[in-house]
């Protein structure tokens, strides 16, 4: 009887990290990356939960996203230098050679920087590889990507890997990319649970509304 209640309750368990998981997922969708620093400066066990939360969900996926972006960098030197904005535990910093800046807004490892990820402290054009797996969140989308723009250098690859079923259209998503200074290298839409983007860094910034940068 006591293995029954235990069930129930680790099903219930279960249940409430799943509601909660996705009002975080909510909050971090709706609002600025700002506020998300914020959020979770102020409870950091928040993040904690944040994090097994998208851990469960991605654990149902046949692939992780970031395994393909560890494939990929294995592909190319190991002197170049990557940025890897939502890090989260640095399962890509342990996986590859590189030196791998890991930015996050609640450290998960001694390997992380705490900051928000529209403002990290890097030096312009000091990178190689920009990632943002799974971590594109906010509505600043703009200047989070814009920030991404001033750390690569000029021909450096920013890798986006994200849940399929933000894109509402990926088409103007892509469009919208040139206007931040990056050209389409490839796609992969052919998974139904994430997509896979390469671009590479053309030129700077432009400015004005980039109105199809929406996920």
């Amino acid at each position: 009887r006591s293995g029954r209640s235990a069930a129930l309750r680790a099903r219930m368990e279960e249940r409430l990290l799943g509601a909660r998981f996705r009002y975080l997922n909510q909050q971090l969708y709706t609002g600025s990356s700002r506020d998300a620093a914020r959020l979770f400066r102020t409870d950091p066990a928040a993040f904690h939960l944040y994090h097994r939360g998208f851990e469960q969900q991605v654990q149902r996926w046949p692939e992780r996203p970031v395994q393909r972006i560890v494939r990929y960098l294995r592909r190319r030197p190991v002197s170049l230098v990557v940025a890897d904005f939502g890090c989260g535990d640095c399962t890509l910093a342990a996986s590859v050679k590189n030196k791998v800046h890991c930015f996050d807004l609640v450290p998960l490892s001694p390997r992380v920087t705490v900051c928000d990820m529209a403002e990290v402290p890097l030096a312009d054009e000091s990178v190689d590889v920009a990632v943002f797996c799974l971590a594109l969140m906010g509505t600043n989308l703009q200047e989070i990507l814009g920030e991404a723009n001033r750390v690569l250098k000029l021909g450096g690859t920013l890798m986006v890997a994200e849940v399929a079923s933000r894109f509402e259209d990926t088409r103007a998503f892509l469009k919208a990319m040139t206007q931040l200074g990056f050209k389409t290298v490839s796609k992969d839409l052919s998974n139904s649970y994430f997509y896979l983007l390469e671009f590479a860094k053309t030129g700077s910034v432009r400015p004005g509304p980039t109105p199809g940068l929406r996920l």
